[in-house]
């Protein structure tokens, strides 16, 4: 017999603004019992240190979190020059020390074009990127040290938003998989100096900003005025900037039973937001489709009503 899971059904997505000084998991744990949910999944782990963006997909939802966890994502962060730290953050201990007081703006204007565009990262051992199942932080706070690969990422921007002393702050835009610690430290290395991150906000994840947050100390509060279920967002926000594909009743029926559909006026590639629109009198998302070569709508991820 299968194991019936705890809480209520609940579906859609809180954009949380995380604190400083938990994990993502924490935060998912904290947000499940202050709604009684079955199921909450996160889109993508924030460092205890960092705070921000970070949607949390219940029930329905959790099906559509991949494609939040490979979106774009923009981030603010203090980066201390002069002192490296065996974390590449505030919470390390200290390495090597050196006087920063040399360093200019124009020198780390220099340096920062080394971080723009397609470059490549070796994930820190204090990431939680898993290696035989184990995050690599735990295994680096036993000692262990693991080979791991350089991996892809993009940085479309960074930019010096502040400089004063040997702080140094900066905005970034980049893909998915970044990690911002090791930026600050490969930038602390080519400086000559070491840099470790300070502070640590990630400003949008995807389709949702800063604006869109709030805060688990706002749900608390505001579970005693009722039920928490109407600061959900809809399961579609997660796909909110994909075109949207309209389908009849007959439409979406087939493509409920996996069948490719043919849809007038749909993209003629790429990945869509599917919707059944009912006689004009409302629109319920299905799911999300792609486009195939020969014009067809091919469902790839769909709601269960």
């Amino acid at each position: 017999m299968a194991r019936r899971r705890k809480g209520r059904r609940v579906d859609g997505i809180i954009v949380l603004d995380k604190p400083r000084g938990i994990s993502s998991n924490d935060a998912v744990q904290q947000a499940k019992r202050l709604f009684g949910a079955q199921k909450v999944g996160h889109t993508g782990s924030l460092d205890p240190l960092a705070t921000g963006v970070l949607p949390l997909c219940f029930g329905e939802a959790t099906k559509f979190s991949q494609y939040l966890l490979s979106s774009d994502k923009r981030y603010w962060t203090r980066i201390k020059l002069g002192i490296a730290t065996e974390t590449g953050d505030a919470d390390g201990e200290v390495l090597a020390e050196a006087d920063a007081g040399a360093v200019s703006r124009a020198d780390i204007e220099a340096a920062l074009a080394e971080f723009r565009g397609e470059i490549r990262q070796v994930p820190s051992m204090y990431s939680a990127l898993k290696h035989n199942g184990q995050p690599l932080y735990k295994l680096a706070r036993q000692g262990i040290e693991v080979e791991r690969e350089a991996r892809c990422v993009t940085v479309y921007s960074n930019e010096i938003a502040a400089f004063h002393g040997d702080e140094l702050e900066l905005e970034l835009h980049c893909s998915k998989g970044t990690y911002i610690r090791t930026i600050a430290e490969e930038l602390g290395r080519s400086l000559g100096v070491g840099a470790h991150v300070t502070a640590l906000r990630r400003r949008s994840a995807g389709p949702f900003t800063e604006e869109d947050t709030v805060t688990l100390d706002f749900l608390a509060g505001e579970r005693e005025n009722g039920s928490l279920d109407r600061f959900l967002r809809p399961i579609a926000s997660a796909v909110g900037q994909w075109p949207e594909v309209l389908l009849t009743d007959a439409t979406a029926f087939y493509l409920r039973q996996g069948q490719p559909v043919q849809v007038p006026h749909a993209p003629t590639s790429g990945w869509v937001r599917l919707c059944e629109d009912s006689n004009g009198e409302h629109k319920q998302f299905v799911g999300v489709g792609e486009v195939l070569d020969d014009g067809r709508v091919a469902p790839r991820r769909l709601v269960v009503s």
